[in-house]
């Protein structure tokens, strides 16, 4: 990524830290594809784009497979995986989050299916999955507060460790679903999934105009 491009990626990243800031300390409920989801504040919320990732799940996930939704956040999306599959595993590095997800799964009527740990990115899960959902932080910057921290990856030392070691979790079809935008370094991203021979395409992706830039959003699956 240019100097150009780190330092749009800075003013983009203030704006939307001001605008989360701007939310309040409130846990807010949205309706999303057909699912109730409470977001306290120190998790991230569900954003206009997030249903590219969201509906791909419904998609992609079968009956019978293994889930893994890395990162899980609120658990929105093992919450839509478990209403296909038997076994869904929700993994997060935030006890707020972790708790927010075993409330939505219970909320939503699937508890039984969703296993939730408190794990940072695999340390935490054994096993083979035949599906990992994977929504990380866009921004590699290092967090001010807990309300940042929920949208970045300090360094991006989540993403490296989570290609780094994915394989070894992922079934030999298994398929992967990973969501990011171009406010962060994608080809970043895409050079960590080349290092893996894993095989990418784009299955939903939209462009979002705003005061002095378009910001793409893509949903890969990765097999």
């Amino acid at each position: 990524m240019s100097a150009t491009e780190v330092e749009r990626v800075r003013r983009w990243h203030e704006r939307a830290y001001r605008a989360a800031l701007s939310e309040g300390s409130v846990e807010r409920t949205f309706s999303y594809l057909g699912r109730t989801i409470g977001v306290p504040p120190s998790v991230q919320p569900i954003l206009p784009v997030s249903h590219l990732l969201g509906e791909a799940v419904l998609s992609e996930v079968r009956p019978g497979d293994r889930v893994l939704d890395m990162g899980t956040g609120s658990g929105v999306n093992a919450v839509l995986a478990a209403s296909v599959a038997s076994e869904v595993c929700a993994v997060d590095v935030n006890p707020a989050a972790v708790r927010a997800a075993r409330d939505n799964a219970e909320l939503n009527g699937v508890a039984e299916r969703v296993r939730v740990l408190n794990g940072d990115v695999f340390d935490a899960v054994t096993g083979l999955f035949d599906l990992i959902v994977f929504d990380p932080p866009f921004r590699w910057f290092a967090a001010r507060d807990a309300t940042e921290a929920a949208i970045t990856d300090p360094g991006y030392r989540t993403l490296t460790t989570f290609f780094t070691h994915v394989r070894r979790h992922l079934a030999r079809k298994g398929r992967m679903l990973v969501f990011f935008g171009t406010s962060g370094d994608v080809d970043y991203l895409l050079e960590l999934a080349a290092e893996q021979e894993l095989t990418v395409e784009t299955v939903a992706e939209t462009a979002v105009t705003g005061t002095e830039s378009t910001t793409r959003y893509h949903t890969f699956r990765m097999s």
